[in-house]
């Protein structure tokens, strides 16, 4: 797994091979097929681990959060991180473009890792509606919904680099906050948190 996540962040997934992978890792074609049956099957473990880490560097920023708004508000944050945030763009970036691309390509292959990726800020939409603060929403597609507005403003971050991250973030906040029906003190209140 290290030697095919080292690759892909390198070279990307194009240049993943079976071989080059054997090679790199120093092991023989009945070790790797005693763990996957294909290179795509690799290339989906290497998109899953990828976003697990995510995912545990987006749960300790959730963590801090005392209701479901601001664990909305941190998740975003913490996404646009991907942007903004150079120890963190650094590592993911590549990894998120190529996982994006292959989103169309082979959604069997990222489908598993974008799931995992939105499962905290899933959590945080179903307690939000059944606490009442999140009014009428349907938590699997407003989280898709979410992450769509978030990935624009990093992919304009990153195609442009000249946004200013504190009016990217309070212009996302309002828009999906508003949109899940939190009220507007809430959405007021984590707007004016930095």
């Amino acid at each position: 797994m290290s030697a095919a996540s080292s690759i892909v962040r390198e070279q990307g997934v194009g240049a993943l091979t079976v071989a080059d992978v054997l090679n790199r890792a120093k092991l023989g074609t009945r070790a790797f097929y005693r763990h996957f049956d294909s290179k795509d099957q690799l290339v989906q473990a290497v998109f899953l681990e990828m976003a697990r880490v995510e995912v545990r560097r987006l749960r300790r920023k959730l963590a801090r959060a005392s209701n479901p708004v601001e664990a909305v508000a941190a998740w975003i944050d913490g996404r646009l991180d991907l942007a903004f945030d150079a120890s963190v763009r650094s590592d993911l970036r590549n990894l998120s473009l190529e996982a994006q691309s292959q989103m169309f390509a082979a959604p069997e292959v990222v489908g598993p890792a974008y799931r995992e990726l939105l499962s905290p800020l899933l959590q945080q939409l179903e307690l939000g509606k059944r606490q009442g603060i999140f009014a009428k929403i349907d938590p699997p597609t407003d989280a898709e919904l979410l992450h769509g507005a978030v990935w624009a403003c990093v992919e304009q971050q990153w195609a442009s680099g000249n946004c200013d991250r504190a009016k990217a973030r309070d212009a996302v906040l309002s828009f999906c906050l508003g949109g899940l029906g939190a009220p507007e003190h809430m959405i007021a209140a984590v707007i004016r948190h930095r």
